[in-house]
């Protein structure tokens, strides 16, 4: 995991403790997994629309024909 071992992540682990406190590092934790989940999410979204997309101009070109490119003269 982005080449940090046991002891680097004790570390950080003890020196987020400190800053934010027992109570507090659950609740930054849960909105962290939420902004995750969420995040991907739209990411799905956006990546089912551009496919929906691509097959629905497929199915167009398949119907009318490919279209002409315009030549630069």
């Amino acid at each position: 995991m982005f080449g940090l071992g046991t002891q680097e992540l004790l570390v950080i682990l003890v020196i987020a403790l400190f800053l934010f406190g027992g109570k507090k590092l659950p609740e930054i934790g849960a909105g962290l997994g939420k902004g995750l989940r969420a995040f991907k999410k739209g990411l799905n979204e956006v990546e089912e629309d551009l496919q929906k997309e691509s097959t629905e101009q497929k199915k167009t070109e398949i119907e009318e024909g490919p279209r002409e490119k315009p030549t630069a003269s």
